[in-house]
């Protein structure tokens, strides 16, 4: 598979802060990639070291495969890292021309581009009318009238109404779907599960996590369990071969489990044991929870 962009032992410090730390993956041709990590913890400044506007204190990366210079490359690149920020008393047309003189490329995907973020019949509209959504997916079309193989967004929901980002959200997948590789950082498990099929997990400029999110997500999930007999639940669930940790919050027992294990047989095991349940319901893990295991037990680690 095609490799789009390889970075190698990246170290960014500010002072005293360092910002990056030893960072290393790979975005491959054709996924969409999600840099996943709470504020502060490395997304946009790595963004900002493979887009030439930060310079790396130390590692390196290179894009298709180092077959060309950094500069001729990121024409190839399409990127949206800050605000958008057009001429407000232009339309929307004649900003992307503007965009296209500067970029000295062709104006004949303007109106195409128009059409796949959803803004062609505004396109004779001044820039200030527009909505924080619209404004963002102005940015978009923009960052995409190169045709450029890999896309990168940086936060590209953030502030938005929750119509603006199931807007944002579907024109990534179907830009995806169009066989464009796309990067973008995020904050958003929620995003990340949702629009991303790879992630690389950041934390205090550390990676915690690289690969397929179905990967990530894939555990056998646990069970939620009640019952009025709690310390023998809780004294069995312990003892069990197949539970690898449990926990108890209110009542509320959960079981994290390392092999496949239906609810109605686990509930006829216990009941066999004599103890009754009031509540049984197996759920998967989803990406906020396994996100927060490898932050445990990182923490651990330290």
């Amino acid at each position: 598979m095609e490799t789009i962009l390889s970075i190698s032992n990246l170290t960014k410090k500010y002072g005293n802060l360092t910002a990056v730390n030893n960072l290393s993956f790979t975005i491959q041709k054709g996924n969409v990639y999600g840099i996943l990590g709470p504020n502060g913890s490395g997304k946009s400044t790595t963004l900002g070291v493979t887009l030439n506007v930060v310079n790396a204190t130390s590692g390196n990366f290179s894009w298709f495969g180092g077959d060309t210079t950094t500069h001729q490359a990121l024409k190839r690149v399409g990127a949206i890292i800050e605000r958008p920020n057009f001429y407000p008393y232009m339309s929307a047309y004649k900003n992307l021309k503007l965009v296209c003189k500067i970029k000295e490329i062709s104006e004949d995907k303007i109106n195409e581009k128009l059409e796949l973020v959803g803004l062609l019949d505004r396109k004779d509209s001044k820039f200030k009318t527009f909505s924080l959504g619209m404004k963002q997916r102005l940015a978009i079309a923009s960052a995409l009238l190169n045709d450029p193989e890999i896309l990168i967004l940086d936060e590209p929901t953030n502030g938005l109404d929750p119509q603006g980002i199931h807007q944002i959200r579907a024109i990534i997948q179907d830009i995806a779907s169009q066989g464009t590789t796309i990067l973008l950082a995020s904050h958003l498990l929620d995003e990340v599960e949702k629009v991303c099929s790879h992630v690389v997990v950041l934390r205090k400029g550390e990676k915690l996590y690289e690969g397929p999110v179905d990967q990530m997500i894939s555990s056998n999930g646990f069970f939620e369990l009640k019952s009025e007999n709690t310390d023998d639940l809780i004294n069995y669930l312990e003892a069990h071969p197949n539970v690898k940790s449990t926990k108890i919050l209110e009542g509320l027992v959960t079981a994290f489990i390392d092999q496949p294990m239906s609810a109605a047989a686990f509930n006829k095991e216990l009941l066999e044991k004599g103890i009754l349940l009031s509540h049984l319901v197996l759920r998967k893990e989803s990406l906020e929870e396994q996100f927060l295991q490898l932050t445990d037990d990182l923490n651990d680690a330290n």
